[in-house]
């Protein structure tokens, strides 16, 4: 299961489009793509559970479909806009703004639990037979979706991510903050000795690594005692991830007389850091991994990029003129790309790359896979603090093409 989260509160219309036409052997994958309309404003979070994607939104909707063909929309028991939304333990489990806390045993029927609390609420995660959930000032746990237990935070916090490994909870977020969990009913601050904010945390190779503003990077092996490793940059870290027995971080910076860098760092056990700095115009947006692979898209209007590398460190690049995408996955063998004016492009390989026939013109926000479907999503119209006019090159890409 995997929960992609969509931010922009200016997205419009959403666009759900899934792949179609899939066989045996995967040929055609990402190729016949159908554009499905669910009927609500504001996308915010999916996730797949039991058979069933379930989808909330903005505006309280929450939106089911077995197949992503036929869709059904829910009656939600809240008015409060809705955030996130996981699966775990036979539960389907929605958060919000409020304190909102929804659950629903087969996504159809649900029920408005009492958080006691009108904090918003912004992400849920499922590890460890808990549900954990995370918000401004705020962290819910519950063994079952049904009863939740507010936990006193060490000091006050507005949390960004959180990840779970070697049997420990770690949230991080704004001003250093790192709160760990064993159970998920005691948290304990740790004192990072900066007030750097984080951005985001991942688990690997028995490491916890987190990531934040100018170039801080902590290791942990237990998630209790950190360390500070030197990131050879002073660029803010955007994210982390961790693949192929290697951790990859990305982050970026922009000089009104070099123009925008892209770095991207890469090591084995989150302490020996390999900088890689890309001189560009096209921030990044999106990474995955996948087929032996990482691939990092972006790109700022109106122009796009793709970055492929083998290991982390080594990465070739190319400029898509006219074509700014904004996320990237990776099943069935296949690396689908998406972006604005409804630009779908496919790869076997991440090198060679052939753009496909869209159903829209609209933007595209975000693309996941699961249950055999690749499901991409987006609005009509831009998030306006996202648009940086660079100038303009030619609107066509030739297919296929080769990065490098």
């Amino acid at each position: 299961m995997k929960t992609l989260r969509l931010y922009g509160a200016r997205l419009l219309v959403a666009l759900l489009l899934t792949l179609a036409g899939y066989n045996a052997s995967g040929s055609g994958a990402g190729v016949t793509w159908t554009l499905r309309v669910p009927g609500f404003t504001d996308p915010k979070s999916v996730t797949y559970g039991n058979g069933l994607f379930v989808v909330v939104g903005t505006d309280s909707a929450i939106l089911t479909s077995p197949d992503w063909i036929r869709w059904t929309e829910r009656p939600s028991p809240t008015s409060n806009p809705l955030n996130g939304v996981t699966y775990g333990n036979g539960t389907f489990v929605a958060v919000g703004d409020e304190g909102t806390i929804l659950t629903s045993r087969d996504g159809v029927s649900w029920t408005q639990r009492t958080s006691g609390m009108s904090n918003p609420l912004f992400s849920v995660t499922y590890g460890n037979d808990t549900f954990v959930v995370v918000g401004f000032d705020a962290i819910f746990i519950s063994p079952d979706g049904v009863r939740w237990f507010l936990r006193p935070l060490p000091r006050s916090s507005l949390l960004s991510g959180v990840a779970y490994g070697n049997g420990t909870f770690v949230a991080v977020g704004a001003f250093g903050v790192i709160f760990t969990s064993r159970d998920g009913f005691s948290w304990t601050s740790h004192n990072l000795g900066t007030i750097t904010s984080l951005s985001g945390v991942a688990y690997g190779n028995g490491t916890f690594v987190a990531v934040g503003s100018s170039g801080a990077i902590f290791t942990s092996r237990d998630g209790v005692r950190w360390t500070a490793q030197a990131s050879g940059t002073g660029n803010n870290l955007n994210g982390v991830t961790y693949g192929n027995g290697v951790f990859v971080a990305v982050g970026s910076s922009f000089s009104p007389i070099s123009g925008r860098s892209i770095t991207i760092l890469a090591s084995s056990d989150g302490v020996n850091w390999t900088v890689t700095t890309l001189r560009t115009y096209e921030p990044l947006s999106g990474v995955t991994y996948g087929n032996g692979l990482f691939v990092a898209v972006g790109g700022s209007y109106p122009n796009g990029a793709i970055l492929i590398s083998p290991d982390g460190v080594n990465w070739m690049q190319r400029t898509l003129w006219g074509k700014r995408v904004r996320d990237v996955a990776y099943g069935n063998g296949t690396f689908v790309a998406v972006g604005w004016d409804g630009t779908i492009l496919t790869s076997p390989d991440g090198v060679r790359w052939t753009e496909q026939s869209s159903p829209t013109r609209d933007f595209l926000e975000g693309v996941t896979y699961g249950n055999g479907t690749f499901v991409a999503v987006g609005g009509s119209f831009p998030p306006i603090s996202s648009l940086s006019v660079t100038g303009c090159g030619p609107s066509r890409l030739d297919a296929p093409f080769d990065v490098g």
